[in-house]
């Protein structure tokens, strides 16, 4: 059995992504959330999933000096294009968060007091939730292949959904049109860009109208807090419009849904009968009727 794969992105951080990302994940019992926002994982804040798998994972290479075989001889530090490297206290230090892992002081090093060691700060974690199975990726500072880890991300969930028989599984995507997006989106039947009213949401609105014109997948549109700018809300509404690009629904700003998530819920949960809790079903029926 193929699960439905649903991703929930946005051109831009503060759209509310997540916020609905949460709720999609609490209308259906019995589904699989994959936060793929690695670089700032937030949604097992909001569900709490048990912690039953924790996997390392390693982001490329870091340089370590010796200070025992070190001679302070600054070579490395003149070198350095990152400047990571710097004299503290009479000692050559590097700094692994400034570090790119290029590995040319290791190369240069005349006392081969320079080596490399593996990224091993990032996680992958996996349990249950109130709503079924969670999984999230935690990339530590400074670290990379966010894209990478998003992939272990997805394939975890993919598993999982196939060991627990869950056929949906919701993906809360990062923000922006960077590669992790791109492995976020890959292969999903479906896509949901949560814009807002601005010139800055609709310009990032279509810039990632642009990245999933080249996927096969269906893409869908939702304007979140339209009733701040109802001008442009209609602008982008007639843009998706003229496009020819599917438009799910449009949600009011509602200071429900910040009451929410200070109790750590989803709107659907601490208000299930509201006016947004309503639309936001709403919006998730279309989007699984196409």
């Amino acid at each position: 059995m193929k699960s439905m794969e649903t991703a929930i992105i946005s051109g831009k951080g503060g759209t509310g992504k997540s916020s609905i990302s949460a709720a999609f994940a609490t209308i259906e019992n019995n589904v699989v959330v994959a936060d793929c926002d690695v670089d700032a994982a937030n949604l097992y804040i909001l569900f709490n999933p048990s912690h039953e798998e924790e996997e390392v994972y390693i982001a490329g290479q870091k340089a370590v000096i010796d200070s025992t075989s070190c001679t302070n001889c600054g070579l490395c530090k003149d070198y350095c294009r990152f400047d990571a490297i710097f004299f503290s206290e009479g000692k050559t230090h590097i700094n692994d968060i400034s570090c790119d892992g290029c590995r040319l002081c290791c190369r240069i090093c005349p006392q081969k007091a320079i080596t490399m060691a593996d990224n091993n700060k990032s996680r992958m974690y996996s349990g249950a939730f109130r709503n079924g199975r969670m999984v999230y990726g935690r990339l530590a500072p400074g670290e990379e292949n966010s894209g990478k880890l998003v992939n272990l991300v997805r394939e975890k969930a993919r598993k999982i959904s196939g060991e627990y028989n869950l056929d949906k599984i919701i993906i809360d995507g990062p923000p922006g049109i960077g590669c992790s997006v791109i492995s976020s989106i890959t292969g999903t039947d479906n896509v949901v860009i949560v814009t807002e009213p601005s010139l800055s949401g609709l310009n990032d609105l279509k810039r990632a109208l642009e990245i999933t014109a080249k996927f096969k997948n269906t893409t869908w549109v939702i304007i979140n807090k339209y009733d701040l700018n109802t001008d442009l809300s209609d602008i982008i509404e007639s843009y998706c419009s003229e496009k020819k690009i599917l438009f799910a629904g449009k949600l009011g700003f509602d200071p429900l849904v910040v009451e929410a998530m200070v109790k750590c819920k989803s709107i659907i949960e601490y208000a299930p009968d509201s006016q947004i809790s309503g639309e936001i079903k709403k919006i998730w029926d279309i989007i699984n009727s196409k």
